[in-house]
């Protein structure tokens, strides 16, 4: 190891230590700040290098995120296996928000992966399916970045109900911005209703939680809202946000 690899990895190291130190201090300050008010924090703190991520279920957080910072790149993971409802919508939020739609697609494409690894990957392995589909793919598209927007609430899983507003990411070494984290879904609806934003149109077809299509299924009246994710397998997560 050279001399400037250290001065590099210590660099590195000052840089990963002050970015924890800021989400320590953001954390408790805007605990209970309103959303818009997390996002103008994040856009200020980090600008150019933060993005946000979205599943295309709906634009909330697009319109949330577009109308404190124009132009904020929007990562959507193209797993292969997606609704043509869910690109649809992808289409139509580039085409009416004022963001930069990065399209994200995994290092195989879907027909490679069956011939490496066989068909059906998401039935015999979805864990696997999911990291290589979604979890890797979104790791690589956000090296450029600092920080990242996210769209999860407490009251989504029992795996997100100790989501705060701003926490270090230490998988990537990054600043993770929940700006939605304490809403509830009667908030979402009204923010979505209020303000005319997009939506997927399988919401209005029981599909609460919306992934990719072998992994969702339509959800019956009374069930819980992700009851139709990965149903039978005994996974609630792909795997992004743990």
């Amino acid at each position: 190891m050279t001399l400037v690899d250290i001065e590099v990895g210590l660099e590195r190291q000052r840089g990963v230590l002050d970015l924890q130190s800021i989400v320590e201090s953001a954390a408790e300050f805007l605990e209970d700040a309103p959303a818009r008010a997390i996002i103008r924090w994040a856009a200020a703190t980090f600008g150019d290098r933060l993005c946000l991520t979205s599943s295309m279920s709906d634009a909330l957080l697009i319109d949330l995120v577009s109308r404190v910072k124009p132009g904020v790149d929007v990562l959507f993971i193209d797993t292969g296996y997606h609704f043509a409802e869910t690109i649809g919508t992808r289409d139509a939020v580039e085409a009416v928000y004022p963001v930069n739609v990065i399209n994200v697609t995994p290092s195989r494409t879907v027909a490679e992966q069956d011939r490496d690894l066989g068909p059906r990957l998401h039935g015999r392995n979805p864990d696997l399916c999911c990291f290589l589909r979604k979890v890797e793919p979104l790791n690589r598209a956000l090296e450029p970045y600092l920080a990242w927007v996210s769209g999860i609430r407490r009251d989504e899983s029992p795996t997100r109900a100790n989501t705060r507003v701003v926490e270090w990411d230490a998988k990537r070494q990054m600043v993770k911005v929940n700006p939605i984290a304490r809403w509830t879904q009667d908030e979402v609806d009204n923010y979505i209703a209020d303000n005319g934003v997009l939506i997927n149109p399988l919401h209005y077809d029981n599909y609460p939680s919306i992934g990719c299509a072998p992994c969702t299924r339509q959800v019956a009246p009374g069930e819980d809202p992700r009851a139709g994710r990965w149903a039978g397998l005994g996974k609630i997560e792909c795997g992004i946000h743990l």
